[in-house]
């Protein structure tokens, strides 16, 4: 690695190594392109072929990517790239993955699966309290 490298761009260069997007708001469309080693027009490109990508744009009607829009990036490559999807097949995975996703969401538990739970979690804290305490 380059140690001459400005310090967002070592940071970039990191991330890259390490697979993970840096705690940041916003993204501006250079440093997605260095994150993600897609080429601008592609970002822009994807952007109209996939309406989940959704920049924020500025007045000056730059686009400012978030982290969520960095992490659906990552996907679309991976479909795109690595699995041989078709950009229509990646749009069909997209909205399944979406689905499933809702659907883990509407399986959250009543109040009686919470009482259960937090019944069982008391009942091994005591005993690990006689555990520690017979010591």
């Amino acid at each position: 690695m380059n140690d001459k490298l400005l310090p967002l761009e070592n940071f970039i260069e990191k991330t890259k190594e390490e697979g993970k997007i840096p705690d940041k708001l916003y993204f501006r469309i250079s440093e997605v392109s260095k994150l993600t080693s897609l080429e601008p027009y592609v970002l822009r490109y994807w952007e109209s072929e996939f309406k989940v990508i959704k920049p924020i744009r500025t007045k000056s009607r730059h686009r400012l990517y978030r982290r969520k829009d960095l992490e659906i990036l990552f996907e679309i490559k991976k479909l795109l790239y690595e699995e041989q999807y078709t950009i229509a097949g990646a749009k069909k995975r997209l909205e399944e993955i979406a689905r499933e996703e809702k659907k883990d969401l509407e399986a959250i538990p009543d109040e009686n699966d919470y009482k259960k739970i937090l019944h069982a979690t008391l009942k091994e804290l005591k005993a690990l309290r006689k555990l520690l305490t017979n010591k």
